[in-house]
């Protein structure tokens, strides 16, 4: 696998917003101001609750067929190589690590059977989408923690996704579960969502290692980021975190990252975390305290980094 110079695109876009010039040259800009050759475009879908088992993805406010087959193909013809990543989130504002159910079904009670039932329907058609417009990997998950114990169903989702997709597949496993996966072997690829804290790269990047030892597969962070606000070089996981505007927090959490990750040649690249389809004036980019890089000086760190990679 060529190293990912990678960044995460359009995270929460709706219907239509894929269709402007805006979102496409919001696209462009990515790839000239981050020196990117990959984009993981993100397709977000909801569920109602941690304990639903239906999954809306034919919301009419999910993005369309057509606009994703659109933003795929103009980012194959401006170069760039696309990371497909459909994502469930949850409508009343939970975290989707937190779905979850009993482990044995009980009558009248919402199951796992269920869930994974509506999960295959819904990633298997957007596999069919990856591999219509020849996607160079797709995620099969993001960081649905209390899932990752499924084994059994895990395998069976993935297994239906290779019926519709023949490229790589990995699985975008949550910070800190990276060595809790018993079911690696079914991918091609290893990912996970690289939000250490700015001390820690070191002990974790060493625990990291040893899963890769073990699997033999490529890896990379299929997220990483820090959001540019007081305080979120020590907790970047922490979207919620209160803090004042800090764009030099956020360069030096990134300059740090990536020293660090410099040091192990099994680390295969990035899906830095985040690029908005719909820019802010990039005048009002030092009072942005979100995960967004565009005008800060994070940005020209992300540069510098993936120009010399």
């Amino acid at each position: 696998m060529e190293f990912i110079k990678g960044v995460t695109f359009g995270y929460m876009s709706q219907r239509g917003e894929w269709e402007s010039q805006e979102a496409f040259e919001s696209l462009r800009l990515l790839q000239e101001r981050c020196a990117a050759t990959h984009v993981i475009l993100t397709v977000v879908v909801d569920q109602a609750t941690i304990h639903a088992t239906q999954i809306d993805w034919q919301s009419e406010t999910v993005l369309s067929d057509q606009e994703v087959r659109k933003m795929i193909v103009f980012a194959q013809e401006i170069g760039l190589k696309v990371i497909l990543k459909p994502m469930v989130n949850i409508a009343d504002g939970m975290w989707r690590a937190h779905i979850n159910f009993f482990d044995h079904d009980v009558p009248c009670e919402p199951k796992w059977s269920e869930w994974f039932s509506a999960y295959t329907e819904f990633i298997t058609h957007y596999a069919k989408i990856a591999e219509e417009t020849a996607c160079e990997l797709f995620v099969v998950g993001c960081e649905l923690v209390n899932s990752d114990r499924r084994e059994k169903e895990w395998r069976e989702v993935i297994s239906n996704v290779r019926n519709a997709y023949t490229g790589l597949i990995t699985y975008n496993c949550d910070k800190y579960q990276e060595d809790n996966l018993t079911w690696w072997d079914a991918v091609d690829v290893l990912s996970s969502s690289g939000y250490y804290p700015i001390d820690k790269w070191e002990q974790e990047l060493k625990r990291i290692e040893k899963v890769v030892e073990k699997e033999q597969k490529p890896f990379f962070f299929c997220e990483a980021g820090c959001a540019s606000r007081t305080g979120s070089k020590w907790l970047p996981n922490n979207w919620e975190l209160e803090g004042s505007v800090d764009l030099f927090e956020q360069k030096e959490w990134y300059d740090e990252m990536f020293r660090q990750t410099d040091k192990y040649e099994w680390i295969g690249g990035f899906g830095l975390w985040d690029w908005k389809a719909k820019l802010y004036p990039i005048r009002q980019s030092d009072a942005n305290q979100d995960y967004a890089v565009y005008g800060k000086p994070a940005e020209s760190t992300i540069q510098s980094y993936f120009k010399k990679k």
